[in-house]
């Protein structure tokens, strides 16, 4: 089966930092981009960091660059996402995505992990 999990949420100070992780399972991981998205309460789901296993490539919203860095360990079939000086702003509860080609079908589909909180006080 296809799985995405994610983990390393928790709650930290203004200014302080975590590390989130999505291992995967079920599918070929170093072909695909992963993608981390996050959802406040009240608000929408938005984009904030991506990851292209096969060649690197990194996409990271404005109001992260410089604080967020996306990496992958493909032994471990993980990416990682490194939250340096974390702001309030950045509270939410944060999803990994992968949206691919499920073995033995011919239909691409999201799969999502599930959320792991993000908690910064102020």
């Amino acid at each position: 089966d296809v799985q995405l999990q994610a983990s390393g949420g928790g709650l930290v100070p203004a200014g302080g930092s975590l590390r989130l992780s999505c291992t995967a399972s079920g599918f070929a991981f170093d072909t695909y981009v992963i993608a981390w998205f996050r959802q406040a309460p009240g608000k929408e789901k938005e984009a904030v960091s991506q990851i292209s296993i096969s060649d690197g490539k990194t996409y990271h919203r404005d109001s992260v660059k410089g604080r967020f860095t996306v990496s992958n360990d493909n032994a471990k079939n993980t990416v990682y996402l490194q939250m340096n000086n974390l702001k309030p702003d950045d509270a939410a509860a944060y999803y990994c995505k992968a949206h691919i080609l499920p073995p033995g079908t011919n239909v691409f589909r999201p799969y999502w992990g599930q959320g792991t909180q993000v908690t910064v006080s102020s």
